[in-house]
């Protein structure tokens, strides 16, 4: 098992990947105690059996540069293949501003080639490679060194048995024609907007059932300090208070220490005086908002007036559309798409790209009552009217 700590090997290595057709990649982290994941370790492994798979170690390496690895990630003539890729992506765009290209996720293509939804790692191995993973280090501190022999295993069979699984989807994709469904799936995860969350923006992220202008004002103020508190001190956004937490001081909306010493839901963590005072100085500026500038709730978190019947056809649609695809019905859409399509909405990601190919156009049809749906035995059919 080798494992890289200097520019050169890394260099070296990652210049023999760029004459490969494909690199398969993971990586491992931590983020309980941070804001930002902290990259502990990248596994990393060439094509073929015994193809070369290395680990990178920026911990021992901790002058190591990262920048051949980018700059392979910047090669498009290899393939970049990840497992469940979003949180690796996370990291490498926030240390390094890049992203891999081209890039393919096992889990993704595994979605549209009939594995169910979000499909684990550890169920393609044994489904496509036929082999069984060792879990015994699935809890391991991987910011803690050295690492034992064991743990190095483990760490790359993430990326060994990778390359049987990526060769097998692939060719499914080849043969069902649905690479450009995985591809339009790809681009969320390259966009750069997918990992960015704007302070302004964080309140989006809190469930309430309150619209109240006013209430929503000191959420978003509340939400806009605990963010960028979260972002500068790298600390998770918990330690700094909880949504449970929030909700309840945009409630009571103390303007006080000692009001807001009252709290039931605040952790001792959240009295400290830097904390404390930016609290108080959100539900201030919540509270003196102008009601012009109070945020009001998304389109999609109203009440929608929802024709039941025809949701409930949409449903049986979609059941017949997964079960003839072989795909998960909630890849294709969820039940507020359902129910907001039943309302008469057409925004719904549901309607676009591949899944109004696969079910949006059918579904369309339905509202317009230019298809009906009849059953023969346990098959639905779709009857053209």
């Amino acid at each position: 098992m080798r494992t890289i700590t200097t520019t050169e090997d890394l260099a070296a290595f990652c210049e023999a990947a760029k004459s490969q057709p494909y690199v398969t990649i993971d990586t491992e982290f931590l983020r309980e105690r941070t804001y930002w994941s902290k990259l502990c370790l990248i596994q990393m492994a060439l094509p073929g059996k015994n193809g070369d798979a290395v680990l990178v170690d920026p911990i021992e390496g901790e002058a190591m540069s990262m920048e051949p690895l980018y700059d392979l990630f910047r090669h498009k003539a290899t393939v970049k293949v990840f497992h469940a890729a979003r949180q690796d992506l996370e990291i490498f765009f926030v240390e390094g501003n890049v992203f891999p290209e081209p890039l393919f996720d096992t889990q993704i293509a595994a979605m549209v080639c009939g594995f169910g939804e979000q499909v684990g790692y550890e169920t393609l191995v044994r489904k496509i490679a036929k082999e069984n993973l060792d879990k015994t280090s699935r809890f391991t501190d991987w910011s803690r060194r050295p690492l034992t022999d064991a743990q190095k295993e483990y760490a790359l069979a993430d990326v060994t048995h990778l390359r049987v699984i990526y060769e097998w989807l692939a060719a499914q994709l080849a043969k069902n024609g649905r690479a450009h469904w995985v591809g339009e799936e790809l681009a969320v995860l390259t966009n750069p907007e997918t990992y960015t969350t704007t302070p302004d923006e964080a309140w989006l992220r809190i469930k309430t059932r309150t619209t109240s202008g006013r209430f929503l004002a000191v959420v978003k103020e509340l939400a806009r300090f605990r963010e960028d508190y979260a972002q500068k001190h790298n600390v998770p956004r918990s330690r700094v208070m909880k949504d449970d937490a929030l909700l309840e001081l945009a409630s009571t909306r103390p303007t006080s220490v000692e009001e807001l010493g009252r709290s039931r839901l605040l952790m001792r963590e959240g009295r400290k005086p830097e904390i404390a005072d930016g609290i108080l100085a959100a539900v201030k500026a919540g509270l003196a908002m102008k009601p012009e500038d109070m945020p009001k709730v998304a389109d999609e978190r109203e009440q929608i007036q929802v024709n039941p019947a025809l949701a409930d056809l949409l449903r049986v649609l979609l059941k017949a559309k997964s079960e003839s695809l072989g795909v998960a019905p909630k890849l294709i859409a969820s039940s507020s798409d359902l129910d907001a399509i039943a309302a008469g909405g057409r925004a719904v990601e549901a309607l676009g790209g591949w899944r109004k190919e696969a079910f949006g156009d059918d579904a369309l049809r339905l509202c317009r009552g230019e298809i009906a749906l009849s059953a023969k035995g346990n098959e639905v059919r779709v009857v053209r009217l």
